[in-house]
């Protein structure tokens, strides 16, 4: 029998068997239908994407509907309204919160007392997805990776459809069938897929994407990252896709 959960943790792995390899990571007030529960681990389907995998069951609470999200790339719950007190949880981009109270310049919610500035209502969505993906600029490239803490190329993606209303899979190959394909010249908000990898393009020159090559996510140009993409054998390049879905996540 399936059970309605969320994240309650900053960042959860979603893993490929009990103690298993890491494929995606959850964040905070992330839904997560379960499945099947097996002692310390549950079986189940995120909300978001429907990516299923195991996640830890202490990590897990009965689900709560959001009221806002974290729009800062990262931001702390503390103790009380004040900017001194103790930091309860570190919370990252895109994480879910509910909101039951204003209190000056924090929002209080059970996580703990989280500052305005950092938080949008559910369903007030940023505009650009090429400015969202450019606000993880230097941040570490870390495989099945979903935050600012380490991100990798699919997981970017995600996070820059998911702030600005749109759909997205939680992988590259799911995202490449996702987005239909297009052709003609560069321009800006289009995605490029390789066997394993994707990227967005910023403007008809240049893309960003969190790679291993620089181990960070990072702005290139577009025909320097082809040719070593293809170089290192990683390549030609399978598609390009350009974003138009506006569905909410």
């Amino acid at each position: 029998m399936s059970a309605q959960s969320q994240i309650i943790q900053s960042l959860s792995d979603l893993c490929r068997k009990p103690q298993g390899p890491r494929d995606r990571q959850l964040l905070f007030g992330d839904g997560f239908t379960i499945l099947e529960r097996a002692g310390d681990w549950c079986f189940g389907k995120a909300t978001k994407d429907g990516y299923q995998g195991y996640i830890k069951t202490a990590d897990l609470a009965p689900y709560t509907p959001a009221t806002h999200w974290v729009s800062a790339l990262s931001t702390h719950a503390y103790a009380a309204p004040n900017l001194k007190s103790h930091d309860q949880i570190p919370l990252p981009f895109g994480a879910r919160v509910t909101v039951s109270a204003e209190h000056g310049n924090f929002y209080q919610t059970p996580a703990g007392f989280i500052p305005r500035q950092h938080l949008r209502a559910t369903g007030d969505f940023l505009t650009d997805p090429r400015e969202v993906a450019k606000m993880f600029l230097g941040c570490p490239y870390l495989w099945g990776g979903n935050s600012a803490a380490g991100i990798d190329c699919s997981g970017l993606i995600q996070a820059a459809c998911h702030a600005t209303g749109r759909a997205c899979p939680g992988d590259s190959g799911p995202q490449q069938k996702f987005f239909p394909a297009t052709e003609g010249d560069w321009a800006p908000g289009q995605l490029i897929f390789w066997p394993g990898h994707v990227a967005l393009t910023l403007s008809a020159t240049h893309l960003i994407h969190a790679n291993a090559h620089a181990m960070a996510v990072g702005i290139e140009a577009i025909d320097v990252a082809m040719a070593r993409i293809e170089a290192a054998g990683d390549g030609p390049m399978l598609q390009r896709s350009q974003l138009t879905q506006s569905a909410s996540p």
